[in-house]
């Protein structure tokens, strides 16, 4: 079911990991961000827009993580957009003759049958450096950082005061670092990320995470805040104290814990080999 949370602008939210598929209306069709995880989602999602009097203009992955490059041929055929780098990582990955097989074994076992794949990953790189997303509907300016994952963009609908912030500031999910990428500095990636988010802030009535709920400007500044104090301890070799690890973790979402012990693990060990001997 869509939910509106400000004028022409509505989430669809998947059953398991709390995805926030996005709708912005547009004059000629709407822009669909991350559009969810199963068959039955997002042909539902596909409804909901034939319902409303919408069809699909364009599609934006936010990063190409599996969870944000599915499709569904119900929702049409139009252009499905992400950031340069967040194309060719997924060019690449679809090169890989085992491609498919290596998608399948990243779904949670809950839903690896319900998630079509045929259509995965196929995203048209913007030109390097694109800041506005190119369609007739509202501004959307592209807020492009490199935390999380390569190519990763955050969207800011700016006359709605909305931001879609991809994998980022959620109140489920702890910031998860891009720590696969022996040549780059995650923990500072991050917090790059964080302040090109921050820097927008004042502009922002409306926050949509990737995953968790939709929170206000107030909301915003806490969840940057805490995102910030949870790189910063693992930075110290320290797991976060956080409401969202542990005992206080929502209940399904305990094994973020896992997440932030698994960080800390990778950061010594990437500060171990890159130690003078």
């Amino acid at each position: 079911m869509l939910s509106q949370v400000a004028e022409g602008v509505f989430t669809h939210q998947s059953a398991l990991l709390e995805n926030n598929a996005v709708v912005v209306q547009g004059p000629t069709g709407a822009l669909l961000v991350d559009p969810g995880l199963t068959e039955a989602e997002m042909a539902c999602l596909a409804s909901d827009l034939r319902e409303s009097g919408q069809t699909v203009a364009a599609g934006f992955a936010t990063h190409p993580d599996w969870d944000h490059v599915l499709w569904h041929p119900d929702l049409g055929e139009a252009p499905r957009y992400g950031t340069a780098r967040c194309a060719a990582f997924m060019r690449d990955f679809r090169s890989n003759p085992d491609w498919q097989a290596l998608a399948a074994a990243a779904l949670p076992p809950e839903i690896a049958d319900e998630t079509p794949l045929d259509l995965f990953g196929l995203i048209t790189g913007l030109p390097a450096g694109t800041t506005e997303f190119p369609w007739d509907g509202p501004r959307v300016r592209i807020i492009e950082h490199p935390a999380h994952a390569p190519g990763h963009a955050a969207l800011l609908v700016g006359d709605r005061g909305v931001l879609i912030a991809g994998d980022m500031l959620s109140d489920v999910l702890v910031p998860n670092l891009d720590t696969l990428n022996d040549a780059n500095d995650p923990t500072e990636e991050y917090l790059v990320g964080l302040r090109r988010l921050e820097a927008v802030a004042g502009e922002v009535d409306v926050m949509i995470p990737g995953h968790g709920s939709v929170g206000g400007a107030d909301e915003l500044r806490a969840r940057i805040d805490r995102d910030r104090a949870y790189v910063l301890t693992l930075q110290e070799g320290d797991v976060p104290e956080d409401p969202r690890v542990g005992p206080t973790a929502k209940p399904g979402w305990e094994w973020t814990t896992d997440i932030s012990t698994d960080q800390v693990r990778r950061l010594a060990e990437r500060h171990e080999h890159a130690a003078p001997a």
